[in-house]
């Protein structure tokens, strides 16, 4: 089995925003190098383009693509921008549970709900909050299970408890810091 297989075949369920014509990159590959090239330290559009051009014909042979060359930064960019985020999100959630209940073979599975302050993402021009998120980590297995941006007009409490929802697990103790140890909740 090819690694990276399950993600790739799951990565086929997100809707192509491209036209027709402009398909010259299969998708499900190309977001899949994009994983690849993160998890390998690209940090920016022109690092992931850096890491398809130096590896294109080892990413053909391995996944059976025939890419002639990597796509322009515009280009990935676009593409990028143009996905339906909730798609992509539902996608990657789907592939993480599916990586759970293969690697949690009946133990007691705990996941730790944590939100954090994104760094940099405060606007003083613009008189906008910091973005904040939360993220279900589950500890054994090293999987993030989901992450969602917590209203700007709210917290991470009312955020946890609809990811708890979300998340649809049953049997499973969750963790978390001590805002949510509130009386009222």
């Amino acid at each position: 089995m090819v690694p990276f297989s399950r993600l790739l075949s799951a990565l086929q369920d997100i809707p192509d925003p491209r036209r027709a014509q402009g398909k010259r990159y299969p998708l499900a590959h190309l977001l899949l190098f994009t994983v690849l090239a993160l998890l390998s330290g690209a940090r920016s559009y022109r690092g992931i383009i850096t890491f398809l051009e130096q590896r294109r014909g080892l990413l053909n042979d391995h996944f059976g693509v025939d890419l002639k060359r990597a796509p322009a930064v515009n280009t990935l960019r676009t593409i990028l921008q143009s996905l339906e985020t909730d798609a992509l999100e539902a996608v990657f959630r789907r592939h993480a549970k599916a990586l759970l209940s293969a690697s949690e073979a009946g133990d007691r599975l705990a996941i730790a709900l944590d939100g954090k302050t994104l760094r940099g993402s405060f606007d003083h021009l613009g008189d906008q909050r910091a973005a904040q998120t939360l993220t279900a980590f589950a500890s054994p297995s090293a999987i993030v299970l989901a992450h969602t941006e917590i209203d700007e007009k709210s917290n991470e409490i009312p955020a946890a408890e609809q990811m708890i929802h979300d998340l649809g697990l049953k049997g499973v103790v969750f963790t978390a810091d001590a805002m949510h140890c509130q009386k009222n909740l």
